[in-house]
């Protein structure tokens, strides 16, 4: 399979033709500009032999121009086009020593170019046949060429599908395409290499091809993303100055719980302008060096294991109603360091590794772990937070139980919409399988991030710096849990005791947890 250069930030599945103008499965990575091939072998399709060489979407060229192979290395800004740079196919010595020196065509590779919506037009369906690669009934027909593949041209643009040959000679063992292909029309479009002759059976194919977007090397797909982390930066931003004066002007009346908030904040800052400029580099070079997608790998990691832990200790009622976590604190400790090893694992896996290395259960191997302490956290803060509100309930604490309510409702719709957005995800993947709704996918990992810094804004607002703090901050004073206006002056003096010692009670039962 092909190694490509530049890797996306989501693997996905990849069809080759099974010679019926019917996909069948082939896994290859499609989100990389520049796409690689080191020596790779040739697969068997029916009656031809076939390689796939990428596919992405692309936009139509701004300003259309004839394709020219003498053309400069550095694109004109606003063309789109796929060009072959020395891509060489390598026959076997035995099958070059086979033919007659002087003899001008002794072989020929075939480099296919279509769109995703053109796939009945490649092989024999039209025919009423299985075939890839035209054979000698077929050709008295009049609808294709011995030894070629056979393509159903589009009547209404005879250019496409888009044929390139490469003619072996004599007895070279080496053939070459140094081609420009401009796109004129906007989809997904995708790359075949194919031979129909058997003697040219064990040839192998290195070079690379460009594939190029009318404003960048961006894949299609992951284009609107670099605008999305830009727009989430400067939100970001916002956000962040919001607090910041807001934590200046009350700073003698900030709590523990600011600190961590104002640390969650300054991750996922960095985490969106790592992204941007991880794909800001992506779109200029049309490579994706790895020193810079580690990075954002890892932000993306640690700001997603900080935010779970401040929810979870948020839920518990640190700082709130409860001093510290007591004996809870090793056990949140060890679950966000799992978490963070799990994630990372499987970030790395989608935007360093080469899918082409991996098996769908391979992947699951990384998605499950993550998927079942999602849940772990999910349990435990709804957990949490029951406990909480039947504290505060309890306590007869108003101000607290309306903040804490406040958080829960939001929270849980949080989860609702966490929860529908992952079926409609499966849906989209389902009826999706060729990536023909590449122009809207941007949308599934942009709803993540979009959503976790919807909760961020959530939490900023009710645990906001105030000058009055005592409303939202844990006190010991009367057993932090007397609010003035739950305690009857005309209670008897029996019954302020009495709740004094039960509310002293669940206080050193909060110290020992």
């Amino acid at each position: 399979m092909a190694r490509h250069e530049a890797h996306g930030g989501h693997g996905e599945y990849e069809y080759a033709w099974a010679g019926n103008g019917r996909p069948g499965p082939l896994i290859t990575n499609v989100s990389g500009s520049i796409h690689e091939y080191k020596n790779e072998a040739f697969y068997p399709k029916s009656n031809a032999f076939f390689f796939h060489g990428g596919s992405e979407g692309l936009y139509a060229s701004k300003l259309l121009h004839s394709p020219d192979a003498s053309s400069s290395d550095k694109p004109l800004k606003g063309k789109s086009f796929i060009r072959f740079e020395t891509v060489t196919f390598v026959r076997p010595k035995e099958s070059a020593s086979k033919q007659n020196e002087m003899q001008t065509i002794t072989g020929m590779v075939e480099a296919i170019i279509l769109e995703v919506k053109e796939r009945e037009r490649i092989g024999g369906s039209f025919l009423k046949t299985d075939l890839l690669c035209c054979t000698h009934n077929l050709s008295k027909e009049g609808s294709c060429s011995v030894g070629e593949v056979i393509i159903h041209v589009d009547p209404e643009n005879p250019k496409w599908p888009r044929r390139i040959k490469a003619f072996f000679q004599g007895t070279n063992e080496e053939t070459q395409i140094s081609e420009e292909v401009e796109i004129e029309r906007t989809g997904m479009y995708y790359l075949y290499f194919m031979y129909c002759d058997p003697q040219l059976k064990g040839t192998m194919i290195k070079g690379r091809t460009v594939w190029k977007n009318p404003d960048g090397y961006l894949p299609g797909k992951m284009a609107p993303l670099m605008t999305f982390y830009g727009l989430m930066s400067l939100a970001y931003l916002v956000l962040g100055l919001a607090w910041f004066l807001r934590f200046v002007q009350l700073w003698k009346d900030i709590i523990q719980l600011h600190y961590y908030i104002t640390g969650v904040i300054a991750l996922g800052m960095c985490e969106v302008a790592v992204w941007y400029f991880e794909y800001a580099n992506f779109n200029s070079t049309g490579s994706r060096p790895m020193g810079i997608t580690l990075w954002a790998v890892t932000f993306t990691s640690v700001k997603k294991t900080v935010s779970r832990l401040l929810l979870l200790a948020v839920s518990m009622g640190y700082g709130v109603v409860r001093p510290t976590l007591g004996g809870l604190t090793f056990k949140v400790i060890f679950l966000g360091l799992v978490y963070f090893v799990a994630s990372e694992a499987l970030e790395m896996f989608e935007n360093l590794g080469n899918i082409n290395d991996f098996s769908g259960k391979a992947k699951l191997f990384f998605v499950l772990p993550v998927t079942v302490l999602d849940v772990c956290f999910i349990l435990w803060i709804f957990s949490s937070l029951s406990r909480t509100l039947e504290k505060l309930q309890m306590r007869r604490n108003l101000a607290k139980l309306e903040l804490y309510r406040k958080f829960t409702n939001a929270l849980a719709a949080c989860v609702l919409l966490s929860i529908a957005w992952i079926g409609f995800e499966l849906y989209f993947n389902a009826t999706d399988p060729l990536n023909e709704l590449w122009q809207i996918a941007w949308i599934i990992p942009a709803f993540w991030a979009l959503l976790a810094f919807i909760l961020l804004v959530v939490i900023c607002a009710l645990w906001a710096p105030s000058r009055n703090p005592t409303r939202y901050a844990y006190s010991e004073e009367m057993g932090d849990d007397f609010d003035e206006e739950t305690v009857s002056l005309t209670s008897s003096g029996i019954k302020n005791v009495e709740m004094a010692a039960n509310l002293g009670e669940d206080l050193e039962e909060d110290k020992r947890e």
